[in-house]
């Protein structure tokens, strides 16, 4: 065909075979509108067309729309009574807990039915919410594992104070029962459930920008006060420019080696709900996530944690954490000789330990390990970030 731009026109150069039958673009009352491909993509594609007969006869071509590696086809508009946000949102946080804890919450089918699209029809895949709101997603993952036995895994995020009073009560009750009314369990996993009710849920809690300033402790030696009270240039360049950076040196929240000398030990002061209290950190667990370590082992031997796992480079990591008041660095070399890390062949690339050490030299003349200093390696990780 030409277009006749005076006429404003298709003009057809050619009349179609005696097989042949001419498709207009016109929708169901009849309007001409225009296809959607041009007709060099139409060639290359035939694989993706068929022309098929609508119930009044009259010839339409139709685009086979499949599945995707990742998920399934979608329809437009969700009109099933069971994506009511009333009836299986609220209802079902009322199920759970005995009263209405939460405010619109989502249908969980209609949450179960987005994440099979996106891809969760594959049993083993990890689905990631970052506004976690109740947990419905972390719900839905949940019954999709229970209906198939799959192993599929979530990661939530949320900022809430509901994250203690309904996500993960929510996400504990669903693990253990997969019916609940009005608060208690009123069904059990069947047998073909079992394989994938129970589970193991962890949650981290990161430092807010407000415990960070909670945590920064100002210190000013009486040399530093003498010269910035004697010139008002400097004073006003030294508060403006690196009062923050100098004085605030050591605090708990911008990395306190000095703490690092008892893992189990390092305190934050946290506030929640007008109240300021010490909580421990988890000095073992940040670093392993520090690391993108992935974890085979955890153990505690004799005094010292261990944790063994793979880099992000795939490099075999060693990481020992010690009470430096209670294990010292010969105590440590004992130790290290009972546990026959330094006779095993290039059975670690890694090793990294708190507190100096005198590690690298028990390494035989074949091996190749190296030892880091996890504080060293740990404010690097923290605060090194010219490459992100």
């Amino acid at each position: 065909m030409e277009w006749n731009s005076k006429s404003e026109e298709w003009v057809v150069g050619e009349e179609p075979l005696p097989k042949e039958t001419v498709a207009w673009p016109t929708n169901d009352d009849g309007d001409e509108k225009t296809w959607r491909w041009e007709w060099t993509t139409v060639m290359k594609s035939l694989d993706q067309l068929a022309v098929r007969k609508d119930r009044s006869g009259r010839d339409y071509v139709y685009y086979k729309r499949r599945p995707n590696e990742n998920g399934v086809v979608s329809v437009s508009s969700w009109l099933d009574p069971k994506y009511s946000a009333t009836e299986h949102g609220t209802a079902v946080i009322k199920a759970l807990f005995g009263d209405n804890v939460f405010s619109y919450p989502k249908s969980i089918h209609a949450v179960v039915d987005a994440i099979y699209i996106a891809g969760a029809s594959k049993n083993d895949v990890c689905v990631l919410d970052y506004f976690a709101g109740s947990g419905t997603t972390g719900h839905a993952v949940v019954r999709l594992n229970q209906q198939d036995g799959g192993h599929r895994k979530f990661v939530l995020v949320e900022v809430g104070t509901h994250v203690d009073a309904v996500l993960i009560p929510r996400l504990k009750k669903v693990v253990f029962a997969p019916e609940w009314s009005d608060g208690q369990p009123s069904r059990l996993a069947n047998q073909s459930e079992l394989k994938s009710v129970s589970g193991i849920i962890k949650y981290i809690r990161l430092e807010s920008y407000e415990d960070a300033l909670n945590n920064l402790e100002l210190k000013r030696t009486d040399q530093q006060t003498r010269l910035i009270e004697k010139d008002d240039q400097l004073r006003e360049q030294y508060i403006l420019s690196y009062m923050l950076d100098v004085e605030s040196r050591g605090s708990q929240s911008l990395l306190n080696v000095e703490s690092f000398r008892n893992p189990d030990q390092y305190k934050l002061r946290v506030e929640r709900n007008g109240e300021t209290q010490l909580v421990n950190v988890d000095l073992v667990e940040t670093f392993n996530w520090l690391l993108g370590l992935t974890v085979r082992h955890i153990d505690v031997i004799r005094g010292v944690r261990v944790v063994e796992g793979t880099n992000p480079e795939g490099e075999r990591v060693l990481v020992l954490w010690r009470n430096l008041d209670e294990t010292d660095n010969d105590a440590l070399d004992e130790w290290f000789k009972k546990q026959d890390y330094n006779s095993r062949d290039q059975e670690y690339d890694l090793i990294y330990v708190n507190g100096d050490n005198n590690i690298e030299n028990l390494r035989r003349g074949d091996q190749t390990w190296k030892v880091r200093l996890i504080e060293e390696e740990f404010g690097r990780l923290m605060f090194d970030v010219d490459d992100i």
